[in-house]
């Protein structure tokens, strides 16, 4: 099991210590560190500033959303930062919602399957450099000729040469088609609220993907990385309840509630019922009683929770389940450290 920094998106502003997690997760073994965008920072400019100093570990996104900027454009970030980190770099890729997208990107959201698909293609040629970059999809046209255009679009090729052909690309995804493509034309899966019992269901989605024509990998060299809160604690039912309004707040808040990936994956889980609570009260301004409405196992599902050797042992099982990588958050170095020693 690989342990991933994940330094996710800022809120009202950016965190002070992210300088001291990095350096101590470098120094303690951590394979990776991410960062992520929602509607406030972008994903690219933090962790180029913040990993500036690493020299080992590898640098990613997780995730940077599609809509936030054109294929061309992605593939421009990509590239830079895959040279500057002398080729450590993951480009983690997501559709995002609804209302991130079309009220805040101002873009339409339907068919993400295959806008994901097209981006991703777009992406890859410019990276492989093999010919001026062309795509006759709907969704991402090169050159462009709809509305307003002069007609002088013409194909390019990057003037900087990529540094690799084949940086890879991991997507994040919730439902089971999502997956299924990510296992097609991906390098690696970004997995939110990802269960172990549910791993069964998870493997059938992916090999889906993987028995597509053109896939790309196959499960032996395909990475899972598991976006999961790891807390090495005496007392385990506080930290539980800690966490439940951070659950209501994806559950009953991250999307409208006719359409909410997240509340999807806890339906799948089982959880219909009290998702439906959550949504309710969560909707209704009563943020404190649809956290009071999660049960603890589901949170405990999805996150580890307990002493040193509580956590070893769960740590076992999700690798059993084929997760191969977890992004756990740090709130210092010593938890950094903490951790390290528990998994690592």
């Amino acid at each position: 099991m690989k342990l991933g920094l994940q330094l996710g998106y800022w809120g009202a502003q950016p965190p002070t210590n992210v300088p001291e997690l990095v350096a101590a997760a470098e120094e303690a073994g951590f394979d990776s560190v991410f960062s992520a965008e929602s509607w406030g920072n972008d994903a690219f400019a933090p962790l180029a500033w913040w990993a500036s100093g690493t020299e080992r570990m590898r640098l990613g996104t997780s995730v940077a959303q599609l809509s936030a900027r054109s294929p061309a454009g992605c593939a421009m970030h990509a590239l830079t930062m895959d040279h500057l980190t002398g080729g450590r770099f993951i480009l983690g890729l997501g559709v995002s919602g609804p209302q991130v997208v079309e009220g805040w990107y101002g873009q339409p959201f339907a068919k993400p399957l295959a806008r994901t698909r097209e981006y991703v293609g777009i992406v890859r040629d410019v990276l492989a450099r093999q010919a001026p970059v062309t795509n006759p999809g709907v969704h991402y046209p090169l050159p462009y000729s709809g509305a307003g255009a002069l007609g002088l679009g013409k194909p390019l090729k990057p003037i900087t040469h990529p540094l690799r052909a084949d940086l890879p690309i991991w997507l994040g995804a919730e439902g089971p088609k999502n997956v299924a493509l990510a296992a097609e034309i991906g390098d690696g899966w970004l997995a939110i609220y990802y269960s172990p019992r549910l791993a069964p269901m998870y493997n059938e989605w992916l090999d889906e993907g993987f028995a597509r024509p053109g896939a790309r990998r196959s499960r032996k060299d395909f990475e899972v990385a598991a976006t999961c809160q790891v807390v090495i604690t005496d007392d385990r039912a506080g930290v539980i309840a800690g966490m439940k309004p951070i659950v209501a707040l994806y559950v009953g808040g991250m999307g409208a509630p006719e359409l909410n990936f997240h509340a999807q994956v806890y339906r799948r889980m089982g959880y219909d019922t009290v998702v439906e609570k959550v949504i309710e009260l969560f909707q209704s301004g009563r943020k404190d009683e649809a956290a009071q409405a999660i049960p603890d196992e589901m949170v405990a599902e999805t996150m580890i929770v307990g002493t040193a050797a509580e956590v070893r042992r769960e740590v076992a099982e999700w690798e059993r389940a084929g997760v191969t990588m977890l992004l756990v958050t740090c709130r210092d170095a010593g938890q950094v450290r903490a951790l390290a020693d528990a998994v690592l």
